[in-house]
């Protein structure tokens, strides 16, 4: 019954808000109880087991076969576990609203209990319903609470996701009705047995996984279909774009992982040439983009962007190491980019700007700021010893392990050395913007900014903690993700 409570209590928490009770105690209470859940399974978790642990079913419909089941394995696991560190700092965050308290409050819970339940979920229709019901609190965080253009940036989220949304639920019904009737089922268990038979067509699998990359690929901001992304995170609130950067932007590339690569092998490999150059567009283009940003939001904006480029060349990449190293990479861009975010609201709070010419010496005045956007854009930028590092190292080899052949480049090779100019843009673009924001001369009109509250030590020293942690000790998070990967490689058809 432990999932049940992580999936719910954002979700009975953000009713009970709405009903009346304490706006954000109640929420940092939800937050920190689910946190304590999703770690008493993380530590239970049997690591060396294949297949889902801590499953429950309750039963909707015999006549469509659908049921109400959750349960983890490793990746859904660390899922979870994002999620629930991501949710408790942005709440934490989460400093003094001036109108509408409780339903801002509920709408972060929501967007939480929506991404939880979508990652446990095993039946599709929820899989994508509990996804829905996240973006919906998103859209309306971005046009009530947001800054700047905010209304139209709340517009362009919303058709694209929406696009997006409705692209990716005809690929699900195509590779629903594309399995035989007497196995056609909503859950993901028998969707991956049939696929293990082979009872999904090969002929058919080309068209569902093109359908499914499109529709996940609008959801991940994968290039050309990434215009969403920078102008909603900058006019987001920073909970909400700490939420929706660092946890549910995630979905599309875990639906990947979880959906579309294990069921659709051979429908995979026939989009494997188009994945490489869209996702080439994602680090190198967009890259590129992101250094010429003249705002520290849209700057962040952009380079997660181009970031989610190296997890859809793990994706691609069809190696064991690979995909690891993208699940991975996966959990420690959530928490960097959640730690930025939360930081750049915290100095647009205070001097009322972004603008990179507008700012500069904050550093003397507000040195931890200074310190926790440091150590975050270290981490984004892949330094030894965050977590980030260790993902991006897993992918860039795994990658360019695929297709090897003696004395010349296969594509791989070549995508994964012109994906390495990206670690480069990526150190030029987040050392301008510390550089541009934190030193160099201080204008007169900011000296009486402050600097962070005592109490975000809290949060702070949480997410620094973790990226970290899974840093020196990356096999933390490989143990438990890769038994779920090595399941895909040794399916039998």
């Amino acid at each position: 019954m432990i999932l049940p409570f992580i999936v719910f209590c954002p979700i009975v928490a953000a009713l009970a808000i709405l009903c009346g009770a304490p706006a954000r105690r109640t929420a940092l209470w939800a937050a920190g109880f689910t946190l304590a859940a999703t770690l008493l399974v993380y530590f239970e978790f049997d690591a060396g087991r294949r297949g889902f642990d801590f499953v429950v079913s309750y039963p909707i419909s015999d006549a469509w076969r659908l049921n109400f089941t959750l349960g983890v394995d490793g990746l859904s696991l660390i899922m979870l576990l994002l999620t629930a560190i991501v949710t408790f700092a942005a709440i934490w965050f989460t400093g003094p609203i001036a109108t509408h308290e409780h339903a801002f409050h509920a709408c972060l819970l929501l967007i939480a209990g929506g991404a939880l339940g979508a990652f446990a979920s095993l039946d599709l229709f929820f899989f994508y319903a509990f996804h829905e019901l996240a973006l919906i609190p998103t859209f309306l965080l971005i046009g009530i609470w947001g800054t700047g253009n905010r209304h139209a940036a709340a517009w362009k989220i919303t058709i694209y996701l929406a696009t997006g949304s409705f692209i990716l639920l005809l690929g699900l019904i195509m590779l629903y009705r594309s399995v035989p009737d007497g196995a056609r089922s909503f859950d993901i268990r028998a969707l991956q047995k049939a696929a293990a038979l082979g009872m999904i067509p090969t002929d058919a699998q080309g068209t569902i996984f093109l359908v499914l990359l499109i529709g996940f690929g609008i959801l991940v901001s994968l290039f050309p279909f990434h215009t969403w992304a920078p102008e909603a995170y900058a006019s987001a609130p920073a909970p909400a774009a700490m939420l929706h950067a660092g946890v549910l932007k995630k979905f599309g590339l875990y639906g990947l992982l979880r959906v579309a690569i294990p069921l659709l092998p051979q429908g995979a490999q026939q989009w494997t040439t188009l994945l490489l150059v869209l996702l080439l567009g994602n680090i190198i283009y967009i890259g590129l983009v992101t250094i010429a940003q003249k705002r520290l939001d849209w700057m962040l904006g952009y380079s997660s962007v181009m970031h989610m480029g190296y997890i859809f060349l793990g994706i691609a990449s069809g190696t064991l190491l690979g995909m690891n190293g993208a699940a991975v990479l996966i959990f420690a861009h959530g928490i960097s980019i959640a730690l930025l975010f939360g930081i750049a609201g915290e100095i647009r709070q205070r001097t009322g700007t972004l603008l990179l010419s507008d700012l500069g010496g904050l550093g003397k005045i507000m040195p931890r700021a200074g310190l926790a956007f440091g150590l975050a854009a270290f981490a984004s930028i892949g330094l030894p010893g965050f977590a980030n590092f260790a993902g991006e190292v897993m992918v860039l080899f795994g990658a360019f392990r695929n297709g090897a052949e003696p004395y010349r480049f296969h594509i791989f090779q070549i995508a994964t050395v012109l994906a390495l100019w990206g670690v480069v843009i990526s150190a030029v673009y987040m050392l301008r913007a510390y550089r541009k924001v934190f030193m160099g001369a201080m204008p007169e009109n900011w000296s009486g900014v402050t600097d962070l509250r005592r109490s975000l030590h809290v949060p702070i020293g949480l997410l620094v903690a973790v990226t970290l942690w899974f840093g020196f000790f990356p096999q933390s998070l490989v143990r438990i993700v890769s038994p779920t990967f090595k399941s895909y490689f040794t399916q039998k058809p």
